[in-house]
């Protein structure tokens, strides 16, 4: 693949040359602005040019960002910047997204990019609701050393957001954008469709249908062929009865995706409206926006309101910059596993007969009803953030100044999560309801009994924080010599984080669906819930340097000096704290030759820029506040009863643990063709942990599980490559085409104590697997036990029939992809403009739940390649016999029949063979299409109305998977914010596309 994708680039950039070279005539008159004389904002807010930017990074503007029309930013990047992986952790109303630039760099910690807006650090999740409407431009920056002045925390890179400000017209300007998404269910899992409901069960039914029976309230599909005189075709009954005694009644066959049926067409509207003003000296801008989403399941939905503010005037030398953001965001939704019980469903059920039926009346009772878990089992969360931020500028003369920036983030959360309750006793006494199949005492009991009892509860969480972050810079600019300018920064920057939870809860309600703690009959004791308070500062001082030699060689320095709270060590029997403090630094180049040398610039070649750079940055993210303090951990019922006492922490931190360190060298290519008509750009990097932070297992003599410690290194290498084309550039049409193919291999190179494996997740759903940091692997893997194979790959069985299995947990697959391929193109016609945007993953694996809950109740395909009544012999599988290898006639449980099939696919299969359900996550997606038509201002000329934008989206319009990936997830989709990524559990829903139309009105 990689060869093809060599030879690929390589014809089209050849191919390009000649079609460039052809339309660059005369009379191709268009002229952009030059990207590279472009401002950005970098670290801490410092601008510069983007020819003395020493490391990779890459600006989106606002359309880039907003094509799509998603609400969600961080989602709106996929696709648009190598080097970017974008996962998303929760696919429900309110889903979030996993940010990783350049692959992982630490074991624990959580390896994501660190959010800056307006200069101050956020968070991803207040990125996620920022409306797209109020961004300027995001700066992706990928390299360490344009990170590396934030210290630890921009060790995985940095995402620069800044936000709009007002015009200089003194005119008052409105802006009014308005979209509607609707969203569908897109993907379902793939199905047998040749065998029914029922499993081997002579309770309700004694008829032998090749060795299984029909059982209408089943939630398994071992049961007869769909085509079995008597049962196919016929109208039978379906599910438990009803309140009046009566039987829903449907055809005994195949309805492909019947549980589609539950979903509904999710309904998303953004509405904004902003204002800006302003003068030579002055600005104000302000944004008023109302995002509402209508989940695809009913009930579930998000309402979002954002007050955003910004303001700055200037004073003789003096300055001042304010922003004001107010974000309420409120969010109810299940919190059953509602789409696991969709799952199990027979195909013959049509469930939206079973709406209103309850549990009771529910088509199984070996599941719950999920439109009684819709409606019972919720979690409702309010949130209210506040973030306010001032910039100070003084101006002492033209070579000095002094800026100050300041942050004040709060965010406050009450979240409400409730269930109710169900119990056997609650159930429709059948028996009495004189319908002759629900007659028998026995049949009653036997389902009634097969309910699973619901205890009611209700917890109520309240959180609370509080940030500041502070940078004070005195700034320098002087030109040393003709040709020589010298820019530096020296500065301080204080952070201090503020948390407050309390946490209160119970079981059993007094009074049906009265969600309060004074319904609560037992409430949840104190060690079980989680309430406390926590404080974490830092105080960093640094310094920048900017050399510029006659604007074609520019070389940069940073040196950051920080202190945490986070490691400080109190030493024994003296109350006092000591602190080390820990220096990141970093030095980098950029050099323009065709700047340096004009004779290099011809027709062909006009542009060349080469930089390199070293850093040093650390990161203790995975080391908890106070951590560091021995304290006694409170056993729950030790001595006894109630009593409570105290015992010493067996899973301490180490008090001389330090921060992780990752020494970085990159290097960096741009070239522009034809007068940038055609771009390339390539990066390569080079970063080796060391002192890598996780859980080292101590001796049982010692008393300790294990310390948290330095315990090894790794390294994390790749490089990306950027085409940009315009085939097609006039006055009225223009046709750019852009591509990107990037790749790493993080490997873990040595773990201390002997270890070779740190497990990082465990995968659930009774999987033998798990996702582990593996020394000489690339991290994270996917462990888990696999079949025992013959030389020629062929599964070894034993004697029985069923597959022998590793006793240790081997390498299945590993989490993330071999490289990424991103494409996209922009055509414009006149007012017309579309755009598309896409990529290709492939090498990733992951552990999918669903599949294994389709093994488990006979709807996998696999389940259906094969006669069940006459067994399973598991294909291409060989005996051992007298030391050789033999074709295996054994099927599986020694007996050919379908009670041995039934019972491997529900036994060994299930919890026995990992590898089963380790999925190919190659994926090919078309993110996002866009049409949009700019109005003629000669059209809007008589109108009050200055432009008028309409248009049309889809994201997610085409999705292909791997072959072997049968729908059973969205390969993107994991189950934690941390390195456990890999693991798809059962609660993600299907993959959906959006459909939507939007307006941009500015008068």
């Amino acid at each position: 693949m990689k060869k093809l994708t060599t030879s690929v680039l390589a014809i089209v950039l050849t191919s390009s040359f000649v079609v460039v070279n052809a339309q660059n005539t005369q009379s191709d008159t268009l002229r952009t602005q030059d990207i590279r004389e472009v401002v950005v904002t970098g670290a801490l807010g410092i601008k510069k040019r983007q020819d003395a930017v020493v490391s990779s990074n890459k600006v989106l503007n606002n359309q880039e960002i907003s094509n799509g029309g998603n609400p969600n930013i961080a989602q709106a990047l996929t696709g648009k910047v190598s080097g970017l992986q974008i996962n998303t952790l929760d696919n429900s109303v309110n889903s979030t997204a996993r940010i990783v630039l350049r692959g992982n760099r630490s074991i624990s910690g959580t390896n994501t990019a660190l959010i800056i807006i307006d200069g101050a650090i956020s968070t991803t999740s207040i990125f996620q609701q920022l409306p797209p409407e109020i961004v300027e431009n995001v700066n992706v920056i990928k390299g360490q050393q344009g990170a590396a002045l934030y210290g630890e925390k921009g060790s995985n890179g940095v995402i620069v957001v800044t936000t709009k400000r007002g015009s200089k017209s003194s005119k008052i300007q409105f802006n009014l954008t308005s979209s509607v998404d609707v969203s569908t269910i897109y993907k379902l899992p793939y199905r047998q469709s040749l065998y029914g409901q029922g499993i081997q069960d002579t309770t309700f039914d004694g008829t032998d249908y090749n060795g299984t029976n029909w059982v209408p309230y089943e939630n398994t599909s071992w049961g007869p062929l769909w085509s079995t005189p008597g049962l196919g075709g016929q109208s039978l009954p379906v599910g438990l009865p009803q309140a009046d005694g009566s039987f829903i009644m449907a055809n005994y066959g195949y309805q492909k995706d019947n549980i589609k049926k539950f979903f509904n067409n999710g309904i998303l509207t953004q509405n904004g409206l902003s204002m800006n003003v302003g003068g030579d000296d002055s600005y104000a801008y302000l944004s008023l926006n109302r995002v509402e989403n209508q989940f695809m399941v009913d009930g579930d939905n998000l309402k979002r309101n954002t007050l955003f503010f910004k303001a700055g005037k200037q004073v003789g030398k003096f300055r001042i910059d304010g922003t004001f953001n107010l974000i309420d965001q409120n969010t109810s939704q299940t919190s059953g596993n509602l789409y696991g019980m969709l799952l199990q469903t027979p195909a013959n059920v049509n469930v939206r007969d079973y709406a209103n039926s309850g549990i009771s009346g529910h088509w199984t009772p070996y599941a719950v009803n999920p439109y009684w878990l819709r409606d019972h089992y919720r979690t409702n969360n309010n949130t209210t953030t506040f973030n306010g931020i001032v910039n100070l500028a003084y101006e002492f003369n033209k070579n000095i100044s002094l800026t100050y920036t300041g942050n004040l983030l709060t965010t406050s959360g009450v979240t409400e999560a409730y269930n109710d309750q169900y119990t056997p006793a609650d159930a429709i006494p059948w028996a009495n309801t004189g319908n002759p199949l629900f007659d028998g005492e026995d049949i009653f009991s036997f389902t009634q009994n097969s309910f699973t009892a619901i205890t009611s509860g209700y917890n109520k969480t309240l959180t609370k924080s509080w940030k500041y972050y502070g940078d004070l810079m005195l700034n320098f600019n002087y030109d040393l010599t003709e040709n020589l300018n010298l820019k530096a920064n020296v500065g301080s920057n204080l952070q201090d984080t503020k948390e407050d939870y309390t946490q209160v809860g119970g079981t059993n309600l007094r009074i049906p669906g009265w969600y309060n703690i004074n319904n609560v009959t037992n409430s949840t004791p104190w060690y079980s819930l989680d309430n406390g308070k926590a404080r974490v500062r830092s105080a960093a001082w640094f310094a920048n340097l900017d050399l510029a030699y006659r604007d074609y060689l520019f070389v940069n320095g940073t040196f950051r000096y920080e202190q945490s709270s986070v490691l400080s060590v109190r030493p024994t029997y003296t109350d006092d704290y000591k602190n080390q403090g820990y220096s990141y630094y970093s030095l980098g180049a950029s050099f323009v030759p065709t700047k340096a040398f004009e004779a290099l610039k011809n027709d062909v070649f006009n542009y060349m820029k080469l930089s390199a750079s070293y850093t040093r940055t650390g990161n203790s993210s995975t080391i908890g506040t106070y951590a560091l303090d021995e304290i006694g951990v409170i056993p729950t019922g030790y001595p006894f009863g109630s009593l409570v006492s105290y015992r010493p922490n067996r899973n301490p931190v180490s008090p001389d643990i330090k921060p992780e360190f990752t020494n970085t060298f990159e290097a960096n290519l741009a070239l522009g063709f034809f007068k940038d008509r055609i771009t390339l750009e390539g990066s390569y990097y080079n970063t080796k942990t060391e002192d890598l932070i996780t859980n080292a297992t101590l001796p049982t003599p010692t008393g300790f599980n294990a310390v948290l410690d330095n315990v090894g290194t790794m390294r994390n290498r790749g490089f990306e490559v950027d085409l940009g084309l315009t085939p097609f550039k006039s006055a009225n049409f223009e046709w750019n085409l852009n591509g990107s193919y990037s790749q790493y291999r993080s490997e873990v190179l040595s773990l201390e104590g002997g270890g070779d494996r740190v497990i990082l997740a465990n995968a659930g759903s009774g999987i033998p697997a798990s996702i582990a940091a593996v020394v000489g692997q690339q991290m994270p893997m996917i462990i888990g036990t696999k079949y025992q194979r013959d030389p020629n790959g062929n599964i070894v069985v034993g004697a029985n029939g069923l597959p022998v299995v590793s006793s240790n947990y081997e390498v299945l697959g590993k989490v993330n992809p071999d490289y990424i391929l991103t494409f996209g193109t922009t055509v414009r016609y006149k007012g017309f403009t579309l755009r598309a945007v896409g990529d290709y993953r492939t090498g990733n694996s992951f552990i999918s739940a669903s599949k294994s809950l389709l093994g488990f109740t006979g709807l996998l395909e696999k389940t259906a390649e094969f006669d069940r009544s006459q067994g399973y012999v598991i294909p291409n599988s060989v005996q051992l016999v007298n030391g050789q290898y033999v074709a295996n006639t054994t099927a599986v449980g020694g007996v050919a029949d379908y009670q041995h099939v039934m019972s491997y696919f529900t036994g060994s299969y299930q919890d026995d063979i990992a590898e089963e359900f380790v999925v190919d996550g190659t994926a090919l997606k078309i993110r996002e299409i866009s049409l949009s038509y700019r109005f003629p201002k000669s059209w809007l000329s008589n109108t009050f109305v200055n432009t008028l934008t309409v248009g049309a989206y889809a994201r997610n319009p085409f999705v292909w998977y791997a072959k072997s990936n049968r729908n059973f997830g969205d390969p993107e989709a994991t189950n934690t914010s941390g390195n456990g990524g890999g693991f798809q559990a059962i609660s993600q829903y299907p993959t959906s596309r959006t459909f939507g139309f939007n307006l941009n009105v500015t008068f």
